[in-house]
Parts: structure tokens; sequence; C-alpha cells
């Protein structure tokens, strides 16, 4: 294999890497949120039942804000079920997931579990089967400080102060047949422009996303977002993004490729509304909240469903992940860092149980999915400011994107404390060496290699019995000389170099 080749350079700046972007989302889908963030009478549970070996699980993922509650869960979703006295809650059916919803865990419960978990809380508002009313209802429980019906009802549920909730989703996938209440674009469009037009009367410090396209390949995409946004661009902040990637047809070598089509779809998205900006004499720029992606064997999903009836937080889609899902994931945060000048906030899909990076057993352990550790350390290392890299190297062929780079690459650098991190995803089946010029950054030493590597194991996976199978490792620390560098890259593998200031 060639030598590729990488030059950084701290004049080809992108923009401060936002903490937004290390989000995740937790729905009331399977056992994510029962069995998953809460569970009463868990060894580990505090008097709340909020499972704390679950809290101390997504400190270290360093996730900084979630999305709640869902998701399709959202759209038929009342609000009203989950605050005040647990025992006067009503059970509910969920169509979206097809499950009995207990309410017993609910907004009160979230934002205790957000506080605890030290994130930032991003709620979503029925726009399915509800409306204006119902979300400037929500949004006056949550943030109005007083004196008023809804202000005055949180504080006799126990919260005095208003949770002050700033990043609101006008609705969920409203362009999705699947969802409850599903609309046009045109239908959509206007009645999320009107609830924004109100919430922000309520709250005007608030910022609020516009539904965009469920993924890139629905018919309606790109679309369905200029129509969206024609109704909305100046009421909102961000357009949404979904994105799934699916390994279950057996194709590695396009699996490992899936950022080629992240990075089209920001692309494209980012296209569609600077034309309706531009359309509308707008100067402001409006961001991605890409606050659904992830590696999800959705095939799965309509067996699970079908094979069961109506019941309380069944286990759904508690895919277990490989070394290779773990690559992809680094690899998909890599574009999304790449963009950081566009995407505002970013939701991997979700937090616990469901398509998650955590697992648990009901009354037993919680671990770590090989998908937990590139987000965990890229979230702990990419701090500063993003800067542009154009590596040079192999490519490879695949069936679903063509002849796509070997190598994927960013870097973060980080003026306070000069330190930098460049992060590599090496796709091919074979070690790739790499030759970093950092001469833009002189006085640099290497402080660690670190990696996730799938190369000899692919398919191995995290399990309760053996929890620690796929973790990242340590690697020959390269050493920098007149200003360059080499390593080598694992073959299959998510790769994070630390350099930092000599003595």
């Amino acid at each position: 294999m060639p030598n590729a080749q990488l030059t950084i350079d701290p004049a080809f700046r992108v923009a401060p890497a936002d903490r937004r972007i290390f989000g995740s989302f937790v729905e009331h889908m399977g056992r994510c949120v029962y069995g998953g963030v809460y569970e009463p009478g868990h060894p580990s549970a505090d008097r709340r039942g909020l499972r704390r070996d679950v809290l101390d699980l997504t400190r270290e993922l360093g996730v900084s804000v979630v999305r709640y509650p869902g998701g399709n869960f959202v759209s038929s979703y009342r609000w009203e079920d989950g605050v005040g006295p647990a025992g006067d809650r009503p059970r509910r059916l969920d169509l979206a997931w097809k499950t009995i919803e207990t309410n017993e865990f609910g907004l009160d419960e979230f934002m205790t579990w957000a506080s605890e978990a030290g994130v930032e809380p991003m709620m979503a508002v029925n726009l399915g089967t509800r409306g204006v009313t119902e979300a400037l209802d929500l949004l006056e429980y949550t943030n109005h400080p007083g004196g008023t019906q809804l202000s005055d009802l949180r504080r006799k549920h126990g919260a005095e102060q208003p949770y002050g909730v700033r990043l609101w989703c006008l609705g969920n996938e409203m362009d999705g047949p699947w969802q409850v209440g599903h609309k046009t674009a045109d239908e959509y469009g206007r009645l999320a422009a009107e609830t924004a037009r109100a919430m922000k009367m309520i709250d005007p410090s608030i910022s609020l996303v516009a539904c965009g396209s469920s993924g890139r390949g629905m018919p309606t995409f790109a679309a369905w977002e200029a129509t969206v946004l024609e109704h909305t661009y100046e009421h909102v902040d961000y357009i949404s993004a979904h994105t799934y990637y699916d390994p279950s047809d057996g194709d590695r070598a396009s699996l490992l490729a899936s950022a080629v089509d992240m990075d089209a779809f920001i692309t494209e998205v980012v296209a569609t509304a600077d034309y309706v900006g531009a359309k509308l004499r707008q100067k402001r720029k409006l961001k991605i909240s890409f606050d659904e992606w992830n590696v999800w064997y959705q095939s799965r999903l309509q067996s699970d469903l079908d094979r069961r009836g109506w019941v309380e937080a069944p286990a759904l889609i508690e895919d277990d992940y490989t070394a290779v899902d773990a690559v992809v994931v680094g690899d998909l945060l890599i574009t999304l860092l790449r963009h950081a000048d566009r995407i505002g906030v970013a939701c991997q899909a979700q937090l616990a149980n469901v398509i998650a990076p955590i697992r648990t057993r009901n009354g037993g352990p919680a671990w770590r999915q090989s998908i937990f550790h590139p987000f965990a350390l890229t979230a702990r290392y990419a701090r500063g400011t993003v800067l542009r890299t154009e590596p040079t190297g192999p490519t490879y062929e695949t069936r679903r994107y063509g002849d796509v780079p070997a190598l994927d690459t960013v870097a973060v650098h980080d003026e306070e404390t000069g330190e930098l991190a460049v992060f590599a995803v090496n796709r091919s089946s074979q070690d790739v060496p790499l030759d970093l010029d950092l001469r833009g950054l002189p006085g640099l030493r290497a402080e660690a290699h670190t990696t996730v590597a799938a190369g000899t194991d692919p398919d191995a996976t995290n399990t309760e019995a053996d929890p620690e199978r796929v973790t990242p490792r340590d690697l020959t620390t390269p050493t920098v000389d007149g200003g360059r560098a080499s390593v080598l890259l694992p073959a299959t593998s998510w790769n994070l170099l630390r350099f930092v200031p000599a003595p």
C-alpha cells in the first residue's frame, strides 16, 4: 500500500468545534428509558430510579446535549401525561413502537436526569397529532419563571426554577409516511412557521429546529427542505438531517465508506438551505442539526415489531456493535467535525440499549459497546478549531459509492493549549503508512497514537460476559523530526494522533 500524505496548517480553519456536535438521544423506545437510564430497584439506582451506572457511562462518553422524548414517539405524545404524581399518570398506547407507555418517566424525570448527567436538554414538540397550543403550553411549563397556570404547575411539581430549555425540535421526521400525523412539505412548513413564531413570543432566546428529510434517499429529499424553509427560514435556526447505515447486506467495503454518503448529504442540505436563503434575500446562514445518526441494522426492526403484541418496554433493536461498526462511527464523527462551520448540533441515536453505545441488563450491569470508544475519545480531544485536511493516498472500490479514498481525516487545534488532535480512519483492508507534515505548527511532539482496529477481528463485539473485547489500544508513538512524522494506520481502523507542545 503506497504512503498517504497529510499536511496540517492552522491557516486552513473551518470553525470552532461546537460541543453540541457530541449529542445523544433518549427516546421512549424499547429499553432506552425503562431499563436504560431509569430502573427503580436496580442496585445502582438512586432514590429517583435513575441508574447511576448509566449516568457514569454517559459522563464518560462525553455527551453534551440529549434530544428527548423522540423520535417517532413524539408524534403522538401528550407531554402532560409525564408530569405530576407518577401514580396518577395514564397508561397509553404508543403507536410508533407498538408498546404500552406507562408514563412513569416523563418530562420532570428527564430534566432531573439531564442535570445529573451534566447534559443540555433538547426537547421535541409534537406536531404530528398536536400543534401550536400544545407547543406553547410545554414551553410555558418548562421555561416561564412563574405566575401562570403552567409555570406554577411546574413549581408545584417540585421545580421552583424554570428548566430553561434552549433547543427545540419542531416535530420529528414529518416527511415520513410512517410518522403519525405525516404531512406534506407545505402543510408541515406552515404549521412549523406558526409554531416557531408563537414560541419565540414566549421566549425569544430559544433556538428552533425545522424538520428536514429523514434520509437522503427519501423521494422528496431537497424539495422537502426547499419548501419547508420557504415557510420557516426567518423563524428557525437549524434544519434537521437524519441518516442511518445498515450493515445487514454484508457489503463491508461500502459500509466502511458510509461517511462519503453523509458528506454528500450535508453538502446538499447546505446548498438547498443557501438557495432558499438567497431567494428570500436572507443574509443569515442556517445550520444543520444532524439530530439522528448511527449504524443501525434496520432490516431487523419489522420482525421485532411483528412478533409481539402491546407490551411495556420490550427489547427492541438492541444491536450488538462490531469492531467494524466502531470504525464507521468514528468516520461519521470525522465528517461532522469537517463540516463544523454548518453543523451546529448532532445527536447519535440512541444513548442506551436501542442502537446505542451503552448496553444494560435489567437488574444487571451496564457496559460499553464498541462504538462507545471513538465517540468518547473524539468528544474528549476534539477541542478548539477544526482545521481542513486534504489527505492524498490510495483508494479502493465499493459497490455503493464507486472509488473512494482509503483514508479520511480531520484535525482539531486547541490554540489555548497548543495541542493538536488528528483523527484518521483507514477504511481499507491493508495497513496504510501516513506521512504527516506539521511544519505549520512548529514545536510539537507526539503524545500518543490510539486506535480502535477491526482488521484482525472485524466481527468482535462487547458483551456482558466479555465487555472489554473491543477497546482502544495505544500504538508506538511517532517521532516528530523537522516538523514531520510518520505513522502506520492499521487495516480497517479508527485512529487518534495527539500532539502537544514540546517542553
